[in-house]
């Protein structure tokens, strides 16, 4: 099963396509989603977007350079072979005429075939064919490339996934409980974090570093805005007093919340053109039931 988003701007002449394709069971504790975005562009024209903050991602990216940078970095050249650690602040792109293959892995996936801690790569991203703790999959970038059967190519990420498994370290069953409960709206405090994995505070934070990349804390603050922020992505024409997850305050809370994790204004957000992300966010939905990855419900 695949569900598509797509986006035409008839003035540039851009088209614009993602895929979404469900991974297999094997992979649903590991992975959220694997995922194809071709634009195709004329000569010179870029398309802009901005990503939300979210767990990791590899991606396999073919076709003209994209800029990238998180946060306040300035733009630089997004390798062929991407990874991007954990997230906890947007993330700018610009595109020309490309295609990019990616696979959303979960915070027990990266516990899984990673042995660099999370954090590690927080916020950061990087050459993984040049990294030696994604040595392993720098095979599936080579046989990805130049690939043009979709179903195929989606299967195929699948099926290395899969086969990686084999020798890699038992799961550890707090990182799905603690994932658990960060998905869970009702969570409000890392003590009542701690009170459900019944480990130490201080046990909670050195395993959301490793496994999630951030202090629970800030997981907790993350998870509150993306809440909110979904709700607007599902139906922008929502005013943003009625995406607010009851956890907030009040709205300026919310509004310091998206400047932190945005890098801007909640108005400015609103305001700009989301070719790549708006129609994303909706058939993501629809194929996994959550409209973001940092959502995600661990195992589904």
């Amino acid at each position: 099963m695949t569900n598509e988003a797509s986006h035409s701007d008839k003035s540039a002449d851009v088209r614009v396509a993602t895929r979404f394709f469900p991974v297999s069971a094997a992979l649903r504790p590991y992975a959220s989603i694997i995922y194809l975005t071709e634009v195709d562009a004329p000569p010179g024209v870029r398309v802009e977007d901005h990503l939300h903050p979210e767990w990791a991602n590899m991606r396999f990216i073919e076709g003209e350079t994209t800029m990238s940078a998180i946060g306040d970095a300035p733009p630089m050249p997004a390798p062929r072979f991407n990874l991007t650690g954990p997230t906890s602040r947007a993330t700018y792109f610009s595109v020309g005429t490309m295609r990019t293959w990616g696979i959303g892995i979960l915070p027990m996936g990266w516990a899984k075939y990673f042995t660099l801690p999370a954090e590690d790569l927080a916020d950061r991203f990087c050459d993984a064919a040049a990294h030696p703790a994604f040595a392993a999959f720098v095979p599936l970038a080579e046989r990805l490339r130049g690939s043009n059967d979709v179903e195929a190519g989606a299967q195929l990420i699948d099926d290395y996934f899969v086969a990686q498994l084999a020798g890699t370290p038992r799961d550890d069953p707090a990182i799905f409980a603690a994932h658990s409960a960060l998905v869970d709206a009702d969570l409000g405090s890392v003590a009542e974090l701690a009170e459900k994995l019944d480990l130490s505070e201080r046990s909670v934070e050195r395993l959301s570093r490793r496994a999630f990349g951030f202090p629970p804390k800030l997981l907790l603050r993350r998870q509150r805005f993306l809440r909110s922020l979904a709700r607007f992505m599902l139906d922008p024409s929502m005013a943003w007093i009625d995406t607010l997850d009851y956890h907030y305050y009040d709205q300026a809370q919310f509004t310091r919340d998206f400047q932190r994790f945005m890098g801007m204004s909640p108005r400015a957000y609103a305001a700009r053109p989301k070719p790549i992300l708006g129609a994303a966010a909706r058939a993501r939905a629809a194929a996994i039931g959550a409209a973001v990855q940092g959502l995600h419900q661990p195992g589904n």
